[in-house]
């Protein structure tokens, strides 16, 4: 049985927080795929703004990470 790991709230690349979320896809996929995710969800995008995050970054503050996940729940 595989053992669970609990989900760190830190800073991420882009990429590397998208692969927890879609382990299975292609690293550009996966970071479509988040990027979707945060675009659908209402407000998201405004509230990370709002904390510098700009289309470009390539990584995400620890702040930034603990709002992905309010929003669409731990990888």
């Amino acid at each position: 049985m595989k053992e669970q790991q609990h989900f760190r709230t830190r800073a991420y690349g882009r990429t590397e927080l998208a692969q927890l979320y879609s382990p299975s896809l292609a690293p550009s996929a996966a970071w479509r795929r988040l990027a979707e995710w945060i675009d659908h969800y209402p407000g998201l995008t405004e509230r990370l703004a709002a904390t510098g995050y700009q289309p470009g970054s390539r990584s995400w503050t620890p702040a930034q990470v603990a709002m992905i996940v309010e929003a669409i729940g731990e990888p």
